[in-house]
């Protein structure tokens, strides 16, 4: 239970006044990972390696999850965006960028901090005992990089293959995604004999690049969602407008700075563009001024 304080009132009435606490954060947990059950309730998928095509594949997820992971019952949206950019035919795709907008303007990247399950799988690698590297001036300008990698790999490659060859290619999704191919290369190789048969120089490098991502992780928090997502850099350019977020109370704040102490993302101030709403902050503010809700 979220830890209370009590004060003790008039006439022996109690008022409990609930705080942010460790057990508060453990929620956050719990939540990253019925979302991850959520989004991969096919369940049947992970025991004979088929992939779900039923009509919930027309819609988009808010978090990274790749299609076809054979559990998933939704289509990422980062995969959709480049599939739309990447057919035989060129075209603008209004659906899915609704569907991005949509979850931007409510949550942003809170969803990153309670509805990604590779998020999560990097914060429990984070949690093995070693060394950490803390964010630094060169992390900070590291975060930018998720920016120029949205706009190449999700614009500009997927245009350029489909100006010279007749075809776009999701970029992203097809030479980098360490998430695809964790939840969804690996299961499907370890099922299907005739895709292990298939697998060549591309495989191992996208395999080389999650172990990397993998090895990076324990050292460093949330390696992937600070420098290389393209979806976080979409929905960290809404996070000061999105509906839900974290927002600080300017008359209860004495500008003491333990949260940005405390930030284990790139975050200049609460509520920024690196923001994922994890409620770190807000553990450790001594005058209780930020909060998580409606910022409106």
């Amino acid at each position: 239970m979220v830890s209370a304080t009590e004060n003790i009132l008039p006439f022996g009435a109690r008022q409990r006044q609930f705080v942010w606490s460790v057990s508060a954060l453990v929620k956050r947990k719990l939540v990253q990972i019925c979302t991850a059950l959520l989004y991969n309730g096919n369940f049947a998928g992970f025991t004979d390696g088929n992939i779900w095509n039923g009509s919930s594949k027309n819609i988009c997820l808010p978090g990274l999850n790749c299609y076809s992971c054979p559990g998933a019952l939704g289509a990422c949206p980062l995969g959709s965006l480049q599939s739309s950019l990447s057919g035989v035919f060129l075209r603008i795709p209004f659906y899915v960028l609704g569907f991005i907008l949509f979850f931007a303007l409510i949550f942003a990247r809170l969803i990153c901090g309670w509805g990604c399950l590779f998020g999560l799988v990097q914060e429990l690698l984070y949690k093995i005992p070693t060394p950490k590297l803390q964010r630094n001036r060169f992390t900070y300008l590291l975060s930018y990089l998720k920016y120029f990698i949205a706009l190449i790999f999700l614009l500009l490659l997927p245009l350029a293959f489909y100006h010279f060859t007749g075809s776009g290619v999701p970029a992203f999704c097809k030479f980098i995604c360490p998430a695809g191919t964790l939840e969804a290369a690996l299961p499907l190789a370890f099922f299907k004999p005739q895709i292990r048969e298939l697998l060549g120089q591309l495989f191992i490098w996208k395999l080389t690049l999650l172990c990397l991502t993998v090895l990076t992780a324990i050292f460093i928090y949330r390696p992937f969602c600070r420098f290389i997502c393209p979806l976080g850099a979409i929905y960290g350019l809404f996070n000061k407008i999105s509906l839900f977020g974290m927002k600080v109370n300017a008359v209860k704040c004495i500008n003491c700075d333990r949260c940005m102490e405390h930030c284990k993302m790139d975050c200049r101030h609460v509520g920024d563009s690196e923001c994922i709403a994890c409620g770190e902050c807000r553990k450790v503010c001594p005058v209780k001024a930020i909060s998580l809700g409606k910022k409106f």
